[in-house]
């Protein structure tokens, strides 16, 4: 299992295997779309660490009885959710892993004082022997990213999900330029809503339309990623319309946001295309591939098996977010 990922290298989601995946995918309804960004490189994920998700980290219990993202549906009910505002509504709450470099006692005091701190986080709690931090609550990941770098320790993105409730529960897309840099998270919380959050610079200031097109073919860049993600063709709207990113002078967005009947097992091998105009009336700026990147207590590795690099050992240029 990758890292959730700028750990991921896009190049290994392949044009065959992408065409491959993208033929036959289950169908969903269309949707309307509400929006409310430390990717690095490939850290694997041994099949011996499956205990560690109850036997070294005892977060699933201690959790157990608190409103996880599955049962957020009654907060945010399909109905309501109808109108676009860019990181201005809660988002629902799942589990957000790092792994953050502490040493002691008085630094997990230090990071959990911090982030207890952080609006709509609800509870955190820290694993030092595995130097893994899991927090529950509805904060965007920039913020919460944020807030540990403050501390002054390096902290790292490693999972982020509802813990054993989906086979694939997070997925990653990343822009690598030359010009647009940037990251895009999407996150199951339960089987009819997905979270998504998305950083970018390089853009032109102004809208921008942006969207899950059929394929991660990037032969042709956007041109060959296929039209707009849409299972169910007597949609009103495709369900892969992401609405529109708007962007400040300094050409940089944030985004944050929920997307009813989305699925993230459905799009991996797909792409993230960014476009030039708010109608999508050109062949988009840049695309991504869409590749699965881990969930909660799936990677608890510190060391990439492609070049012997420890996770502490990476620089900023191995993550997107240090671009944008």
């Amino acid at each position: 299992m990758a890292l959730l990922r700028s750990i991921a290298t896009v190049a290994a989601a392949t044009t065959a295997v992408t065409v491959a995946t993208a033929t036959s995918l289950p169908s969903s309804r269309s949707s309307s779309f509400t929006s409310v960004s430390n990717i690095s490189k490939t850290f694997s994920l041994s099949s011996s660490n499956s205990s560690l998700r109850h036997d070294r980290f005892s977060l699933i219990k201690s959790f157990a009885h608190s409103p996880t993202a599955v049962h957020m549906e009654s907060h945010a009910p399909a109905s309501d959710i109808k109108t676009f505002h860019q990181i201005d509504a809660a988002l629902p709450e799942l589990f957000t892993e790092y792994m953050v470099d502490m040493k002691c006692e008085g630094c997990v005091k230090a990071v959990k004082s911090k982030l207890e701190f952080v609006e709509g986080v609800k509870n955190v709690e820290v694993d030092l022997s595995n130097q893994v931090v899991r927090v529950l609550g509805s904060s965007p990941v920039k913020i919460m990213t944020e807030a540990l770098e403050q501390t002054g320790r390096k902290a790292r993105l490693i999972g982020q999900g509802v813990p054993e409730e989906f086979l694939v529960s997070a997925a990653v897309s990343e822009f690598k330029g030359p010009n647009i840099f940037g990251v895009v998270r999407l996150a199951q919380v339960s089987m009819e809503l997905a979270r998504v959050e998305a950083n970018f610079s390089g853009l032109s200031p102004g809208k921008h339309a942006w969207s899950i097109n059929e394929y991660g073919d990037l032969t042709n860049g956007p041109q060959s990623t296929g039209k707009v993600f849409n299972p169910n063709l007597d949609a009103k709207e495709p369900l892969g319309d992401l609405g529109t990113l708007d962007v400040d002078e300094k050409g940089e967005a944030l985004f944050s946001g929920v997307k009813e009947r989305l699925r993230v097992a459905d799009l991996i091998g797909r792409s993230v295309v960014v476009y030039a105009t708010e109608d999508k009336s050109d062949t988009g700026l840049s695309a991504a591939v869409v590749a699965r990147s881990a969930g909660v207590g799936e990677n608890y590795k510190k060391l990439c098996t492609c070049d012997g690099t420890t996770i502490w050992e990476a620089t900023n240029h191995d993550f997107a977010t240090s671009k944008v």
